[in-house]
């Protein structure tokens, strides 16, 4: 028979009669041992990146739980700081107008209009300074 050039034989295996296996069954053995190491090494990295990917999910629900709060705690301020610019703005119109400044005017700088007239009472600091209880022990040389 002729061949071509493309057939390849394959090869035989051969049993001893005492039932020891040959070269190509030990092939066989050494490629399921290697097999078996790989299988093993992809199922450590397997492992290794399932607990990456935990951690990592638990990093982020930590991290997105204190963003939430700092976002909380942002707009409240924001909140605080609107309100306190509507009420200087509301202070901005009411002095404003000639009665506010007119209230400050009286209040503050002691002021008084045309028509009327001024009168402030004050205490007197001696009379305070007899109010207080004198301290035993010291005495004074004025």
């Amino acid at each position: 028979m002729i061949r071509f050039k493309h057939e390849h034989k394959k090869p035989k295996k051969v049993v001893n009669k005492e039932g020891k296996k040959t070269k190509t069954a030990s092939k066989r053995t050494e490629k399921s041992s290697s097999g078996g190491f790989y299988y093993s090494f992809l199922t450590i990295i397997l492992l290794l990146c399932l607990i990456q990917i935990t951690v990592s999910a638990v990093l982020n629900i930590s991290k997105i739980i204190s963003y939430k709060a700092k976002i909380i705690q942002i707009t409240k301020t924001r909140d605080a700081a609107l309100a306190l610019n509507d009420q200087l703005k509301d202070n901005i119109n009411n002095f404003s107008n000639v009665a506010g400044l007119e209230a400050i005017a009286r209040n503050n700088l002691k002021m008084s209009s045309e028509d009327e007239v001024l009168v402030i009472i004050n205490t007197n600091k001696d009379d305070e300074k007899a109010e207080k209880p004198k301290k035993i022990g010291f005495i004074n040389y004025d």
